[in-house]
């Protein structure tokens, strides 16, 4: 059974991993499924957001290189994403929003690719582009979403910005309408790290992936390739 080893860019993406995306994997067939935050963990405290792609691509590389048996991938967010990251500047003038996230992933894993050369085998590199940061997700169930943070009288106000958009992955990307910044102008007590995974297990992943479309094909391209790393049966 392969391994896998998602890198993150923050200690929020880090417990969704750990915690959530976890036992779900396993029972898909992955022998383990833990988070690395990019970069040196020992300067988590003192970083914020994704660095730039060199060093994140250092990262990814050195990790495939050092694990032959492990599948690789990556869980990043749209907004504020670096522009130096491949397909990040011409995603920003496309139309939906999963289209700006596909072309950026493709481009990441054309990058790798490129590392590597033809024989590299494009299955071990997954990279998720968050639409358009991890809060998003959390709009999946409003009224869940107020209850898991302990502000059941928000549920109406996080409705009203949840029935805006098509999906959650569709609130739009800006200092003033990213996902968070729309939570915190409601809620100014919300802290990512402490709220995040927790109101995720609340919502449950389920839920989630019914109303995130692109996180759920992710995810579904996780399911699908245990069975093509198991040994040969004898």
């Amino acid at each position: 059974m392969p391994r896998l080893l998602v890198h993150v860019e923050g200690q929020t993406e880090e417990a969704f991993v750990d915690i959530v995306l976890n036992e779900h994997l396993i029972r898909s067939g992955f022998s383990s499924v833990k988070a690395r935050l990019l970069g040196n963990p020992r300067l988590r405290s003192k970083r914020g957001g994704v660095r730039s792609w060199q060093s994140a691509r250092n990262d990814i590389i050195r990790h495939i290189k050092q694990d032959g048996g492990a599948i690789t991938a990556t869980i990043v967010d749209y907004y504020a994403l670096p522009h130096d990251w491949p397909g990040r500047a011409e995603a920003s003038g496309m139309g939906t929003t999963s289209s700006k996230a596909q072309r950026v992933e493709t481009a990441l894993l054309d990058d790798i690719r490129r590392q590597f050369g033809d024989k590299f085998d494009s299955r071990r590199f997954v990279p998720l582009v968050m639409m358009h940061e991890f809060e998003a997700l959390l709009f999946s169930d409003p009224r869940r979403f107020a209850e898991e943070i302990g502000k059941p009288e928000l549920a109406q106000s996080l409705t009203i910005i949840r029935t805006q958009f098509e999906t959650p992955e569709d609130i739009n990307d800006s200092v003033d309408t990213a996902p968070s910044k729309r939570i915190i102008r409601i809620f100014p007590g919300y802290e990512k790290p402490l709220f995040g995974a927790l109101t995720a297990i609340g919502i449950g992943l389920a839920k989630i992936r019914g109303e995130c479309p692109h996180f759920n094909d992710w995810l579904t391209q996780l399911e699908t390739l245990p069975p093509l790393f198991a040994p040969a049966s004898k």
